[in-house]
């Protein structure tokens, strides 16, 4: 069996992790997988949530950022993590596809939130995509920005303070100054 190397990378989230890996597991794009249902033929992913305690996957790159259910210890979760790696991630193809949703979206966006996502795009989305995250806008009404974030942004306590604060900060000054900025909820 081929051998896999890894390590374990802090997030901000205290209930999520970087896995930084040693090849590839997205070649383009990412995946956020929420449920197994969600893993399609991605066989590494649905692996992972066979995992007690994984409530969310992120695939980027060579790194996977796995969020967990605040009730489930790392130190308990870590050797099954580690064994999941081991069996799956040597036949994984990083060239897998998924549906890419990200595209067909953008495709559908109006002329001010596709600009709002080309200044998100070079200022805040490589800073969350590092950390295992991302971000989405929903929509852009009367000068309000309602955002989704994906992966271990959503459930990180400071994606509602700093890292809000710091997204409204840098659309005002590019954008619009009177612009306000608001998590959607979830459904």
């Amino acid at each position: 069996m081929e051998e896999v190397s890894f390590h374990v990378q802090p997030t901000p989230n205290p209930n999520a992790i970087k896995l930084i890996l040693d090849r590839p597991v997205k070649n383009e794009g990412n995946s956020t997988y929420k449920t197994p249902m969600e893993c399609g033929e991605n066989k590494l992913a649905l692996e992972m949530f066979t995992i007690r305690g994984v409530d969310q996957l992120h695939f980027f790159e060579n790194t996977i950022t796995l969020s967990k259910f605040g009730y489930e210890a790392w130190d308990e979760m870590m050797p099954k993590i580690d064994q999941a790696l081991k069996n799956y991630l040597p036949e994984h193809d990083a060239g897998y596809y998924d549906p890419d949703p990200e595209a067909e979206r953008r495709a559908a966006l109006s002329p001010e939130l596709l600009a709002i996502e080309e200044i998100l795009d070079k200022t805040i989305r490589p800073g969350l995509q590092a950390d295992g995250g991302d971000i989405q806008t929903i929509s852009y009404e009367d000068d309000v920005l309602l955002v989704r974030y994906k992966g271990a942004c959503g459930t990180c306590p400071s994606s509602t303070t700093g890292t809000l604060e710091a997204i409204k900060a840098i659309l005002r000054d590019e954008y619009n100054p009177n612009l306000d900025v608001y998590i959607a909820p979830e459904f």
